[in-house]
């Protein structure tokens, strides 16, 4: 198979890496991390300048018509920068479900500006004993009259502080563990009812637990069936964690640079620590590390396509579990490579090691995915 870009997808990756260059040194990054929101709204007016935000969009919805290889390309260039905007919240999320299931009307509203920057999107799934189970909803959202009254709470809803529409999971009917009776619902992040405690996360992020009370909702407001959207929450979710896998790889390729960087430089006993063949063992066994996390991130990238669920979600779930094995590999190796210095707010590396961290435990941690794969589909 031929892996190679084509001059429009090249061009893509230069222009975002030229855009990243110039405006995501580390240093600036820890500025960003002091905005409200913890991101920087001129960097993401930089973003919709270029059309990032409106990559994955239909022509006819003012989109450019990208697909899975080009998310992948935006994804990693953001990890290899560890940039802090919400992407994947707003874009691969929020904008996942309205690509696959938002009607016309749902589109014309909330579409145009997420392409241009003035609308940002949370995707509020997680519960408190839901753990990673997608059908795992207690939050409810009850009829009256044609729209709907959503009562729940959700946690660590990354965005949440900032974004200007929920994308919230509700039970419909039946028990808190049924597969049936779920919708999804956008939820203005100002309707009444709404009450969010904000902070920040261990890998520089911000999220936050929200609090519906009595929410009342129109009957517009939710994307496909409200009874039974458990498939179109997996076919999107399945969507983020490809694109988690493409920023994972950009960390890793960082992190190993970085590393190398290091130990070329850090003396002891009198020579670099470079020098030491063990220690050039270890960064070669990390390259090995990034390059296989590599191959399967394009194999999910591909695997995004599949129209089997089954097929798709088997092909995904072990992607995440060989990326959630590299990555714990080459962040640990970075950080004991780096020695104390590794672990102070200051080294870059270990916010690297932080973000790989919280990668691997989002939407599944490599033990769940390694059991979805050996349960022969993934859909548990």
């Amino acid at each position: 198979m031929d892996f190679d870009l084509n001059e429009e997808q090249r061009l893509l990756k230069d222009s975002i890496d030229g855009l990243l260059t110039d405006s995501y040194d580390f240093e600036s990054r820890k500025k960003y991390m002091k905005e409200k929101g913890g991101w920087s709204k001129a960097v993401w007016g930089k973003l919709a300048e270029q059309g990032l935000l409106g990559l994955p969009f239909a022509e006819a919805d003012g989109g450019f018509g990208g697909g899975g290889v080009e998310t992948m390309i935006v994804m990693e260039a953001l990890g290899k920068a560890l940039v802090l905007e919400p992407y994947l919240a707003t874009v691969v999320i929020g904008g996942g479900f309205l690509r696959h299931a938002g009607s016309d009307a749902q589109k014309a509203a909330h579409v145009p500006g997420i392409i241009d920057g003035s609308k940002t999107l949370a995707f509020a799934q997680l519960e408190k004993n839901s753990r990673y189970d997608l059908f795992d909803v207690a939050t409810t959202a009850k009829k009256k009259g044609d729209g709907w009254i959503i009562d729940g709470e959700k946690f660590v809803v990354l965005n949440g502080e900032n974004a200007d529409t929920l994308v919230v999971t509700a039970r419909t009917k039946g028990d808190r563990r049924d597969k049936t009776g779920i919708g999804v619902f956008l939820v203005p992040a100002s309707a009444k009812g709404v009450t969010k405690k904000s902070y920040p996360t261990q890998d520089g992020l911000h999220a936050a637990d929200i609090t519906f009370t009595g929410v009342e909702v129109g009957s517009d407001a939710a994307i496909g069936n409200p009874d039974d959207s458990l498939a179109l929450i997996e076919r999107v979710v399945d969507e983020a964690r490809v694109a988690l896998c493409a920023e994972a790889v950009g960390l890793m390729d960082e992190s190993l640079k970085t590393t190398v960087e290091y130990i070329k430089t850090r003396k002891q006993f009198g020579v670099a620590i470079g020098s030491f063949q063990s220690l050039q063992h270890r960064a070669s066994d990390m390259f090995v590390a990034a390059e296989q996390a590599r191959s399967m991130s394009m194999f999910a990238t591909m695997a995004g396509d599949f129209e089997d669920a089954r097929e798709r979600s088997n092909a995904i779930a072990a992607a995440k579990a060989q990326i959630g094995k590299s990555l714990k590999f080459v962040g640990q190796q970075a950080i004991q490579l780096h020695g104390g210095i590794g672990m102070t707010m200051e080294a870059k590396i270990g916010h690297y090691f932080k973000r790989l961290t919280m990668i691997e435990n989002s939407f599944g941690d490599t033990d769940y995915h390694q059991r979805r794969v050996a349960d022969g589909g993934g859909l548990i």
